[in-house]
């Protein structure tokens, strides 16, 4: 087995030093017993009882959850059609659709937020002249979400179903199975890990997104990195530093089961 060379070795590590230490100064600093400052003050676990004793807080976290979990079910069931109608049809314009999924991917959240707050602008304008309300909130970050939800769950259904080809689907046919059949027994389970993972991969990204929810969320609705935003503005308090920990801990088990659910099983076809 070829060797690494040390030099690479040390670059990897002064690579991932950058990426996470940062993070692990913030799980460790919220059992600070200090109120204030970077100083060590003596270990502690009260900022988490502090944390949830807020009632921002609690609204935050409500929101946070019920804006993650519908638009996981919503972006599911459409990105799921979506990756099996990819794996299964060639049609014409098969590719820009391709493209147009990859889009929400690469294009950078920034300018994701401006252009769903400029396209909210425009209905807003248009519901006022017809003599209807319009204010963003918990039904624009929604949308916002599912929108770029949609294409990470349709890629990764895509992926899952890459490797297989029609035959199965084509001998259950052969068989005197309907379609409906052949697709509930044969098709879905094998695109379930993908569409497993696709929505979790789909819940983390709508609980730790900041930018898109903060340029389509009212001033009345927050979530938790809306949240946590506007109180670091303030100054990094350690019960600050406990939410962040938390969603950290949450992100890291979603994505390793998502990982686990897309990792190839032994024996599996």
């Amino acid at each position: 087995m070829r060797r690494t060379h040390p030099a690479l070795s040390a670059w990897a590590v002064l690579v991932y030093a950058f990426l996470y230490l940062p993070i692990l100064v913030v799980i460790v600093f919220s059992f600070n017993d200090s109120r204030f400052g970077a100083t060590w003050a003596g270990f502690t676990t009260k900022w988490y009882g502090v944390l949830f004793s807020r009632a921002d807080v609690r609204e935050a976290v409500a929101h946070t959850l019920e804006i993650a979990l519908l638009s996981t079910l919503v972006s599911t069931v459409l990105g799921t059609l979506v990756g099996l109608g990819l794996w299964r049809y060639s049609f014409k314009f098969r590719t820009p659709l391709t493209f147009l999924l990859v889009m929400p991917i690469v294009v950078p959240d920034v300018v994701m937020g401006v252009s769903l707050l400029m396209f909210y602008a425009f209905v807003r304008v248009g519901l006022e002249r017809a003599g209807w309300t319009f204010d963003n909130g918990f039904w624009t970050v929604l949308l916002a979400h599912v929108t770029f939800q949609i294409s990470y769950v349709a890629l990764t259904v895509r992926s899952r179903l890459a490797g297989y080809g029609r035959d199965l689907e084509e001998a259950a046919r052969d068989l005197g199975a309907s379609g409906l059949k052949s697709f509930l027994h044969v098709v879905l389970p094998l695109a379930m890990p993908g569409v497993l993972a696709g929505a979790l991969l789909a819940f983390t990204l709508s609980l730790d997104d900041f930018v898109v929810t903060y340029f389509t969320s009212g001033s009345g609705f927050s979530t938790l990195p809306v949240l946590i935003y506007t109180n670091v503005k303030r100054g990094v308090t350690p019960d600050i530093n406990a939410l962040s920990a938390l969603l950290v801990l949450v992100t890291v088990v979603v994505i390793v089961a998502a990982n686990a659910l897309l990792r190839p099983r032994r024996g599996a076809a």
